[in-house]
């Protein structure tokens, strides 16, 4: 068995450890949640809860240092509970985290995004790129379930709410959806109906397989020092968002908005 690797939370470390791990794994974690609606069934800290299970599965497989979970994403869902800034604010936030982490010798910054929403996202690439470019630093930003399979990205449906029963089984209430047909303004599912199919066990598998795959691209940043890899899976996440850019226009925030009202209105034309 090969040793394992060292890893630490940022802000339990003395410096002495902090420099021990950085000389050995120069990676630092970000898990990034959000203080969102997902419905009456899930907790509004879903998005987060996510992102730092898989970030402590992962980096105990790579080694490194976790950061605290933040918790302010761009453009949520919109809800009255919903809180979040601006595309352009967490860009400017974003640029910042990553030039201190850049002069702090850190060469991997791992953000681990458990919002995927379109704004959100590309916001992230943007700044992750521009890391790459200004710092060297090879920035990696994604959603950990797209390294698995794109489907995966539901909101409220069966992946997230399988994956709330696999960690906080305690603050899922799936009877809060009631036993009508889901209207996506209520019930904020967007992808297959959580009730009756979710499950721990489905949750437990999509975890384990998000942390594997982020684990292993994590580990060959880290071996390779190559942002080839990071510069073609960007490409692939911004084309993902083509359609949406096209038909919504480039203000993230605003696009934002008009998706989710031309997906309300598409939902209430299919009964």
């Amino acid at each position: 068995m090969g040793e394992t690797p060292p890893w630490g939370r940022y802000y339990e470390l003395r410096p002495v450890d902090l420099a021990a791990i950085r000389s050995r794994v120069p990676a630092v974690y970000l898990p990034w949640g959000a203080l969102e609606w997902h419905g009456p069934h899930l907790p509004l800290g879903m998005d987060g809860i996510v992102a730092e299970a898989v970030s402590n599965r992962a980096i105990q497989r790579t080694g490194g240092v976790l950061m605290p979970t933040t918790w302010w994403p761009a453009s949520a869902l919109p809800h009255p509970d919903s809180l979040s800034v601006a595309s352009t604010s967490l860009g400017t936030l974003l640029d910042d985290i990553f030039a201190q982490i850049a002069s702090a010798d850190w060469r991997v910054a791992v953000l681990v995004s458990g919002h995927s929403g379109q704004a959100h996202e590309l916001t992230m690439i943007a700044a992750a790129e521009r890391a790459m470019t200004r710092h060297g630093l090879l920035a990696l930003a994604i959603p950990p379930l797209a390294l698995v399979d794109e489907s995966m990205l539901d909101h409220a449906g069966i992946w997230e709410t399988s994956l709330a029963l696999a960690l906080r089984p305690d603050l899922v209430r799936l009877d809060a959806l009631g036993s009508e047909p889901l209207r996506t303004r209520i019930s904020a599912v967007i992808g297959r109906d959580p009730r009756n199919t979710a499950s721990a066990s489905i949750g437990v598998s999509a975890l384990n397989l998000a942390a594997d795959r982020l684990a292993g691209a994590v580990s060959e940043l880290i071996h390779n020092h190559d942002p080839a890899p990071l510069r073609a899976l960007y490409s692939q996440r911004r084309a993902r968002y083509q359609s949406f850019l096209e038909r919504f226009g480039p203000n993230l925030d605003q696009a934002t908005l008009a998706w989710w009202e031309d997906l309300i209105q598409e939902k209430l034309a299919d009964g």
